[in-house]
């Protein structure tokens, strides 16, 4: 696998310091997250997924650990919105440019506001997934914030 990806780049450019894991993601998992948490041997709280959604019909990210879901009326809340749906996966492909189980909040082909949770902040360091399956980043969670212009709210359920 290709460890220059758009998100790996979006980070270099950004000068944000970053390692590279990657493992042997399967498909057949329920779970992308969990899978990936187990695979690379790291509590899930410390791996984040990538979750798309809108929030009064405008797309945002989300960025949670592995291991939670979101609330769609925190997630609402967060971007002083009235209701938040998940996007399909198909359409969170097309905006992202990436595919399910490789979606990185970095380096998506167009920017959208993002919302990681605040307790991800307390981790020493994340995983987020590094733009294919299989592959994730390795960075400090307020790096991650810095590089998306993200948000930090409590937003799981």
């Amino acid at each position: 696998m290709s460890k220059a990806t758009r998100a790996t780049l979006a980070l270099e450019a950004a000068g944000i310091a970053f390692d590279l894991v990657v493992y042997d993601y399967d498909p057949g998992a329920e779970a992308i997250g969990l899978q990936a948490a187990a695979a690379i041997g790291e509590p899930p709280a410390r791996v984040l997924k990538t979750l798309m959604a809108r929030v009064d019909g405008r797309p945002v990210c989300a960025v949670v650990p592995a291991d939670a879901q979101v609330s769609m009326k925190k997630l609402a809340a967060a971007f002083k919105g009235k209701s938040a749906a998940m996007m399909k996966p198909p359409e969170a492909e097309r905006l992202t440019g990436f595919v399910v189980g490789g979606i990185s909040p970095f380096g998506q082909k167009r920017k959208v506001p993002t919302v990681i949770e605040a307790q991800a902040l307390a981790e020493p360091h994340v995983f987020v997934n590094g733009g294919g399956r299989g592959l994730q980043i390795r960075l400090a969670p307020a790096d991650a914030v810095k590089a998306l212009g993200a948000l930090a709210a409590p937003i799981i359920a």
